[in-house]
């Protein structure tokens, strides 16, 4: 039996298909991935196909399972913040529940992201941080279910024994499909569109996040960072933002994008214009993407996700955070950005999802 098992839930999401992919490649890891919808082509790790919503079913999975350390890299959106709470928090309990009576667990890691700084999506962006993100800000006097994993991750993990940690990421950059929040192939699937039909490639959101510096997170750095700290003991207990390391600026990173493509950058307007409107009816055009270039075939808003990349790239504000902690206590990965962008997308048309 191996000595380290991890148990990712969220296997076939943007951070937890990053983490299972990480650990299958550090070597000497069982690792099995809780997920709605079994991954493919994953013959590197068990899956069980869990909704953690579904308490008593995920319970009698659960219980099967032996994990040293345990990866909570899912969420669900609910109608408003205390749903949000009551359905996030409830997931996280189911899962740690399950877990308990087998007694092996020695580490939970749990992901959250910048909202911590910002607040709930209800008010996003309403507040005027101090940046850079510091981890030991006071939180915001607001609902917010990102605290509520927290409490429950450090509650259980007091309660029965164990190490925990939480990774405060900003926006994620990485390979997934059917993902909330999902800015690779939002832009992607826009610049595909932009480029076979003429429209303009324009920059959708305000101008300090255009103008402004900003980072963003790797998802593989992400990963990387979230195994660290489940079995660096420096590292035990701790809550750690969790970004490339690098900063950036949208003028400059949009003009890469267009390049990746070929195509020409739009005149910005000087003012936020929502992709989710400009994206609204472009389904009948990917479809005919799909069919002219013989692509896998989703839908539009299964690879999309314009709603959320607006809430990134609508703030008022620049947004960075300081990643002094985890230097100090020994993590060095730094990642490019842009390389960022250009691996998602090259991953991308190497599975055929855009042309």
């Amino acid at each position: 039996m191996y000595q380290k098992r991890a148990l990712v839930a969220g296997a076939t999401g943007i951070v937890g298909l990053n983490v299972a992919e990480h650990l299958r490649d550090l070597g000497g890891w069982e690792i099995t991935g809780l997920s709605r919808r079994p991954p493919i082509s994953a013959s590197y790790m068990q899956t069980h196909a869990v909704d953690l919503l579904d308490r008593e079913a995920a319970l009698k999975t659960l219980a099967t399972l032996r994990p040293t350390h345990v990866y909570f890299c899912t969420w669900t959106l609910g109608k408003n913040e205390d749903e949000n709470i009551r359905l996030n928090g409830g997931m996280l309990r189911t899962l740690l529940d399950g877990v308990a009576a087998a007694g092996t667990v020695e580490h939970v890691a749990v992901v959250t992201g910048t909202k911590h700084y910002l607040g709930p999506f209800e008010d996003y962006g309403k507040v005027t941080p101090v940046t850079p993100f510091r981890e030991d800000a006071p939180r915001l006097t607001k609902k917010n279910f990102y605290y509520e994993l927290e409490d429950v991750a450090m509650d259980y993990a007091a309660r029965h024994g164990y190490g925990w940690s939480v990774h405060r990421s900003h926006t994620i950059i990485g390979y997934a499909v059917g993902n909330l929040m999902n800015i690779g192939a939002t832009l992607a699937t826009f610049a595909s569109i932009c480029k076979a039909t003429g429209r303009p490639f324009t920059f959708p959101g305000t101008p300090t996040a255009y103008h402004g510096i900003n980072d963003i997170t790797d998802a593989r750095l992400l990963a990387k960072h979230i195994v660290w700290a489940s079995t660096e003991p420096n590292a035990r207990n701790e809550a750690f933002n969790a970004t490339n390391g690098d900063v950036f600026r949208w003028e400059q990173l949009w003009k890469h994008i267009a390049d990746y493509f070929g195509i020409e950058v739009g005149a910005y307007p000087g003012q936020y214009n929502s992709l989710t409107d400009r994206m609204q009816d472009l389904d009948p055009d990917w479809q005919a993407l799909v069919r002219q270039h013989g692509l896998q075939p989703h839908a539009l808003d299964r690879l999309a996700s314009p709603w959320h990349t607006d809430l990134d790239l609508g703030r008022p504000m620049e947004c960075l955070h300081s990643m002094a902690k985890s230097r100090a206590l020994g993590f060095g990965e730094i990642q490019d950005t842009e390389k960022s962008f250009i691996d998602v997308f090259d991953r991308l048309r190497a599975e055929r999802i855009i042309p």
